[in-house]
């Protein structure tokens, strides 16, 4: 039955396996938040050995996250993975390198008679937790603001910018999707630490944590409000039958009136989120990240489709509109899409393998007993 699905219809299935997988990146992301938080919430050993306990058991499932989405970009998408990590590959090194010192800080944060110090390693996890997700807040924003390469008949890739893919970080949409990913980050690090840790003997640990997830939360408004004031003015980057590349005037507000369920999504995520933060920051509460981290999912979601579906270029050149990436321009061919989807229909037994290894891990909550120094 999959065979005989056309090569569009094979391609919309998987920018959406794609868009679902980036979106779980974004929600485990709330390891990386939670290393944010670390200087600001743990004031003695015992309540850092916690934080950095209890984050560890899952940043192998972040950095995994990580590496399928690419896989899975290079697999369905290689002209975008080629166009991207080929010419924008400052950006993917510096965010690959974050993420590189993060798995050595805990690793050797803790072993005797390391010569960085402790302290050096938690400097690098706040590293990756800051700088890190910046940067993949404002590739993400490239999807709707360009980015500077041009491709010839024979798909070499020219970029001209010499900064290589830094400086989308310099382009406030950007930026502001960088800092929005940051601060969502570090409230859902507080809710997941909220629900992960008995804090009997570190009841302040639990007050700084709820007042971090709320004021993470105030501090993401206002980029979250200027992305989406943003995506409803800005012009954005269309295709027609023919796969001409245009500007189109309100493309991306078009877009979610034109998929009412992608503005569902949106809609709900932003609720969920919103009730996470409430639950954890204003209440007693401690299921939070189960509001939030699935709000996050839909929201990312929401933001893929945004930029891929209803006849618009996802990864759009700002020098040469006609070298824009669609999902249709870009995809592999319909025997390595049918092929690959037949692989993917194994993803649900991965995915209920991982939920149940996080129930084991979670099954009884952290405490001070279980800290390993």
């Amino acid at each position: 039955m999959i065979g005989n699905l056309d090569t569009a219809t094979l391609q919309q299935i998987w920018w959406i396996l794609c868009s679902v997988v980036g979106s779980l990146f974004l929600f485990l992301n709330f390891v990386q938040g939670g290393q944010t938080l670390l200087w600001q919430v743990a004031k003695s050993d015992t309540e850092k050995s916690l934080v950095i306990n209890s984050l560890g058991r899952k940043w192998e499932l972040t950095f995994t996250t990580l590496v399928l989405f690419g896989g899975a970009l290079f697999a369905a998408f290689p002209k975008f993975y080629a166009t991207s990590f080929g010419g924008a590959y400052w950006v993917w090194m510096l965010i690959l390198f974050t993420f590189i010192i993060q798995a050595v800080s805990y690793e050797y944060r803790k072993k005797p008679n390391n010569l960085l110090g402790a302290k050096t390693y938690e400097s690098f996890l706040f590293i990756n937790g800051s700088v890190g997700i910046l940067l993949i807040g404002a590739a993400i924003g490239t999807f709707f603001t360009g980015s500077n390469f041009t491709l010839n008949d024979f798909n070499n890739v020219t970029w001209t910018n010499p900064l290589r893919g830094v400086e989308a970080a310099f382009s406030l949409f950007n930026l502001s999707m960088g800092l929005f990913l940051v601060f969502n980050a570090r409230a859902l690090g507080a809710m997941y630490l909220v629900n992960n840790i008995n804090f009997n003997g570190v009841p302040e640990l639990e007050a700084r944590l709820r007042k971090s997830c709320l004021t993470s939360f105030l501090c993401a408004l206002p980029f979250l409000l200027y992305i989406v004031v943003s995506l409803i003015f800005i012009d954005g980057y269309g295709t027609d039958a023919n796969g001409v590349v245009s500007m189109v005037a309100n493309k991306y507000i078009g877009n979610l009136l034109a998929m009412p369920v992608v503005l569902g999504l949106l809609l709900v995520g932003l609720v969920l989120v919103i009730l996470g933060v409430t639950r954890t920051g204003l209440g007693n509460g401690t299921t939070g990240i189960w509001f939030g981290g699935p709000g996050t999912v839909l929201v990312g979601l929401a933001i893929l489709f945004t930029a891929g579906f209803n006849n618009t270029a996802f990864y759009p050149s700002k020098v040469d509109l006609q070298s824009s990436l669609t999902i249709y321009n870009a995809s592999s061919s319909h025997y390595t899409l049918t092929a690959m989807t037949y692989v993917a229909m194994v993803i649900p037994v991965v995915v209920g393998y991982i939920a149940y290894v996080w129930h084991v891990m979670d099954f009884r909550k952290l405490d001070t007993d279980d800290i390993k120094y």
